[in-house]
């Protein structure tokens, strides 16, 4: 078990590595951000004394040194804007994504599972075709159709709930509503496919032959073995659910690290993005990184498997 979570944490760390230098090249390539923040007609020394500040005139490769130096050191930059940290910035904007991932991963979890389970145990019925056909909505309509929609009818034709902002709970309804809806689907979906091949399995045959109760073949042996790729994809869902909090916080004007995001990077703020970058990227390694640990601890054989290498 120890070689199969080192492993892991080396292949986290190595991603990270590849997030944050990718991160970098791109964004150093896409504009310059002296031409938008001083605008086009500021004096050409304004702009060179910009540029000598920030570094901007150094070698690219030097400039990647001095980053990698300073993210060593836990020393994210500042705000080429305001002059503001990076990291402050960034650790305000949390808890109000926070506020909007956490509630919207229970309603995934606790709507999404249970439907593809009992999908698959009802299979060929009236709710499993039913719980098909609402999980493939879910998961193609895009969250920036849905949110329009949902703005449209419980906003301005019903007057309901608030269109926008974070002033009270209500503000929070339609943005979790329609992050949800998507991993729902896909929660659905893929359960109900994970729980239909194990039911098929010869053990679960074994399992009925030696008398055991349906329930206790479905709580003891189905959906034991039905987890294991169950919670693979609800590690992928960790890194939909910040890609889709950028849409959903742009669209209901939620003052989240998604909307921060689109705000610096239109602006070219390079050091906010890079750490507004870092941490998105570590987060979706460290959720990723649990699921693997998870999935080691529920499937042997990928430990025996990372041993024999």
């Amino acid at each position: 078990m120890l070689n199969y979570m080192l492993t892991r944490l080396l292949r986290a760390i190595l991603t990270i590595l590849l997030v944050m230098t990718f991160a970098f090249i791109v964004l150093r390539m896409s504009g310059d951000p002296a031409a938008i923040l001083l605008g086009p007609d500021a004096p050409t020394d304004s702009v060179a004394a910009f540029r000598a500040k920030w570094g901007l005139d150094d070698p690219i490769w030097k400039q990647y040194f001095a980053y990698l130096k300073s993210i060593a050191g836990l020393d994210f930059g500042v705000s080429m804007r305001d002059g503001s940290s990076a990291i402050v910035l960034v650790l305000e904007r949390v808890p109000a994504t926070l506020a909007l991932t956490v509630p919207t991963m229970i309603i995934q979890l606790g709507i999404g599972i249970p439907a593809g389970v009992y999908a698959a145990l009802h299979r060929q019925t009236l709710a499993d075709r039913g719980v098909i056909m609402l999980s493939i909505f879910g998961f193609t309509i895009p969250s920036f159709v849905l949110g329009l929609l949902f703005v449209l009818i419980f906003a301005v034709t019903l007057g309901w709930l608030p269109s926008g902002g974070q002033d009270s709970w209500r503000h929070a309804i339609l943005p979790i509503l329609t992050m949800s809806v998507g991993g729902i689907g896909i929660l659905a979906r893929f359960s109900r496919s994970a729980m239909i091949e194990v039911l098929g399995q010869p053990y679960i045959r074994t399992a009925m032959a030696k008398g055991l109760s349906w329930r206790d073949v479905v709580w003891k042996h189905a959906l034991p073995n039905a987890s294991v790729p169950i919670v693979t994809i609800v590690g992928f869902m960790v890194g939909s659910l910040i890609a889709g909090a950028v849409v959903v916080e742009s669209i209901f004007s939620w003052p989240g690290i998604g909307r921060l995001l689109i705000v610096s990077v239109s602006n070219r703020d390079l050091a906010v993005v890079q750490c507004l970058l870092l941490v998105i990227a570590s987060t979706m390694v460290i959720a990723n990184l649990c699921v693997d640990f998870a999935y080691g601890l529920l499937d042997p054989r990928l430990r025996a498997k990372t041993a024999a290498h």
